[in-house]
């Protein structure tokens, strides 16, 4: 069985910084393309960043420059890291990986 595990969510002030992680048992990782999405109140999930097995990232345009999505095969991990964090950055983040797997979601908060 195939889980998806994220971690690392809080609530920081904005300009602020948070490391998302994003643990997967139970499945082949190194060549399923992994991603993270967010889902405010009230908007639709929408694509944040994408990595495919072999390293090709994309990002949303409104991320570009402050957020990396990177991956450790040997620890079946995808990161988020987020820099420069804004209030409309605030969402409920989910973990993705081809095939149609999530994660239940971690909850980021950018607020003084």
């Amino acid at each position: 069985q195939v889980q998806l595990v994220e971690s690392g969510g809080g609530l920081v002030q904005p300009g602020g910084s948070l490391k998302l992680s994003c643990v997967v048992s139970g499945s082949i990782f190194s060549s399923y393309a992994m991603g993270w999405y967010r889902q405010a109140p009230g908007k639709e999930r929408v694509l944040v960043a994408a990595i495919t097995g072999d390293g090709s990232t994309n990002y949303a345009d409104s991320v570009k420059g402050r957020f990396t999505i990177s991956r450790d095969n040997a620890k079946k991990t995808v990161y988020l890291q987020m820099n420069s964090l804004k209030p409309s950055d605030t969402a409920v983040y989910y973990c993705f990986m081809s095939g149609s797997y999530w994660g239940p979601g971690t909850q980021v908060t950018v607020s003084s």
